[in-house]
């Protein structure tokens, strides 16, 4: 079982890299099919980010408009994940920028959006990821949720392999921080 788990992850990315290279060959279905794979996985990285629904899932649609616009020039298809989650990273950041914009023009307080009720544990571990710092907060999902590499991560956020390593450490330790707090809360 564990021998099959490990393959899964490396039989889905060589998919991925068979889609890229069809779509560059001109075949709309392979670009469906892609879609249709990475959505929900973007999608759930920029509500991470995002912290809004609506404004995760325009983030979404306007990185895959980048994405496929620029799809033909990607020369390694095996590095669909951190280029895809690159651009996704920068739409999500040009949101935020411009929601900082509009507050302090209009002077607006945002009040942050109610978490979706759940389970316990989930609602401590998404308050936890909240509490991060940006960069940090990308680095922990693309690295737990996502499954990407340290090389992936620092490709994502366009900055060296020790900083992301740090950024990564860094979230590790505060969001283990955070949790235990929430743990012993529950023991008393």
């Amino acid at each position: 079982m564990t021998g099959q788990d490990r393959q899964t992850p490396t039989s889905e990315r060589l998919y991925d890299e068979l889609l890229v290279t069809l779509i560059q060959g001109g075949d709309r279905r392979a670009a469906e099919r892609l879609a249709a794979r990475w959505q929900p996985r973007l999608a759930r990285t920029a509500r991470r980010l995002l912290g809004n629904g609506e404004q995760a899932l325009a983030a979404v649609q306007e990185s895959w408009l980048s994405i496929l616009r620029g799809i033909a020039g990607l020369r390694d298809p095996s590095r669909f994940a951190p280029w895809a989650f690159g651009i996704l990273r920068r739409r999500c950041v040009d949101r935020i920028r411009a929601q900082q914009t509009k507050r302090a023009r209009d002077g607006e307080i945002e009040v942050e959006p109610a978490i979706e009720s759940g389970a316990e544990d989930g609602l401590a571990i998404r308050q936890a990821f909240a509490f991060l710092p940006h960069d940090q907060r990308l680095a922990a999902q693309l690295f737990f949720v996502e499954g990407l590499t340290l090389a992936e991560i620092a490709e994502v956020q366009e900055v060296p392999v020790g900083p992301a390593k740090s950024r990564l450490f860094q979230a590790r330790r505060k969001l283990k921080a955070m949790l235990a707090d929430h743990l012993e809360g529950d023991v008393t």
